[in-house]
């Protein structure tokens, strides 16, 4: 809770900061970019918030009855691996030397867990930009994402990406707002019988990608935008989430009036919500909402079908097993809502099962302040998070059985 509430007082001053930075003194940095000064203090922040966070041993979110064990079996899944390892061989052939040895990671390093939702200003992160890339290395690494994404996957994060760029165009072409600046790491050495993966880290999207066998855990993942619609610039017309939106307001709308009253943790949105971003692997998160299992089945298929849509960012073939591991707990499943329900709603609404949790949360402008000075959530900047409870997140279940069972 603590750790929650410092989080959103650090994304309100980053906020307050951004606006003082209109006319800001500047320093230069060894990165080649000229940081506005007040942003130095912010970096420092979330740097130590991470190294408070990463200093606690993984255990995964769980509710206060403690993690469910037996839910993630190592097993064959009959879903083909082998292009992942194949594509990753590859982007790693590419990188020279020095390269290299800031690009891949050991199996168990806390690198998976260093990563953030925040822009470039107030975050280092590690490995290769796309930005720094040449173009055999870039052609690599989206070789890597179409292999281990679905085409609609790949395409979401082609207009994440976007979203950054309209960014630097209302931030007066601000040098940390980059559509290239999306960061690759490789854990582990690409195998297909030992345990590897792979991450992508920058501002409203980051994927961590965990690999065994023929076996894929695709969380934590976090998708976020702001223009979640852009009106001008380069990217015009760049529309992102608005599915994930109108599907979860198509939901609540069709629950009867007691459900819908089970639903409502609170009627009103007066800030950011979301609970288990970055720096929260080990929430303790009760379920809360209305259960599934008092649905009708037409409204477990309307649910099934809202989590198809994440869950569907990930290859064909292993989202389809993961969507039999979510059916298998629908009636374990629980929906919950917070803020209004009109067709222009600002809402935030929770996903939360023994073996997936989704949050959809508008949030307060931060990087479109200069255009819009409200203080209040909107629909123009979403974010979204994708974990795997009970210590599934970055595959550490899977990891854990395997390393019980091999001798390294």
């Amino acid at each position: 809770m603590i750790r929650t509430r410092r989080l959103a007082a650090a994304a309100a001053l980053w906020a307050v900061t951004l606006a003082a930075c209109a006319t800001p003194t500047a320093s230069p940095t060894p990165d080649g970019f000229v940081y506005p000064d007040q942003m130095f203090g912010m970096k420092t922040l979330f740097a130590n918030q991470q190294d408070a966070a990463i200093a606690q041993p993984f255990a995964g979110l769980h509710t206060k009855d403690g993690k469910q064990s037996g839910l993630f079996p190592i097993r064959a899944t009959g879903v083909s691996t082998e292009p992942m390892r194949i594509a990753a061989d590859a982007l790693l052939a590419t990188l020279t030397t020095p390269q290299k040895l800031r690009t891949q990671f050991g199996i168990g390093d806390s690198e998976w867990r260093r990563w953030f939702n925040v822009d470039n200003g107030i975050y280092a992160r590690q490995g290769i930009s796309l930005k720094e890339m040449t173009p055999d290395q870039r052609s690599a690494a989206f070789g890597l994402m179409r292999t281990s994404l679905s085409a609609r996957g790949f395409d979401l994060t082609e207009a994440i990406r976007k979203t950054d760029q309209t960014l630097r165009e209302i931030n007066d072409g601000a040098a940390w707002l980059d559509e290239e600046l999306y960061y690759f790491t490789i854990m582990g050495e690409p195998s297909a019988t030992q345990p590897w993966g792979w991450q992508l880290d920058g501002h409203h999207l980051v994927i961590n990608y965990f690999v065994l066998g023929d076996q894929v855990v695709m969380t934590p993942t976090f998708l976020g935008a702001e223009p979640a619609i852009a009106t001008t610039g380069k990217y015009a017309g760049n529309s992102v989430l608005q599915e994930e939106q109108d599907r979860g307001l198509a939901l609540m709308t069709s629950l009867d009036a007691g459900q819908r009253a089970f639903a409502t943790l609170d009627a009103r949105k007066p800030g950011d919500t979301m609970k288990a971003a970055a720096n929260q692997d080990n929430l303790v998160l009760d379920y809360a909402g209305v259960p599934a299992n008092t649905f009708s089945q037409a409204q477990k298929d309307d649910l099934l079908a809202l989590i198809a849509l994440y869950v569907g960012n990930m290859d064909e073939g292993h989202a389809k097993v993961r969507m039999e591991e979510v059916a298998a707990q629908i009636d374990n499943t629980w929906f919950a809502w917070v803020g209004p329900v009109s067709p222009d709603a600002v809402f935030y609404y929770r996903i939360h099962s023994p073996v997936i949790l989704i949050e959809f949360d508008h949030q307060r402008p931060v990087g479109t302040r200069p255009v819009n000075t409200s203080s209040a959530p909107t629909r123009d900047h979403i974010h979204i998070i994708i974990r795997t409870p009970n210590g599934n997140d970055y595959g550490k279940d899977l990891l854990g059985q395997h390393l019980a069972d091999h001798t390294h």
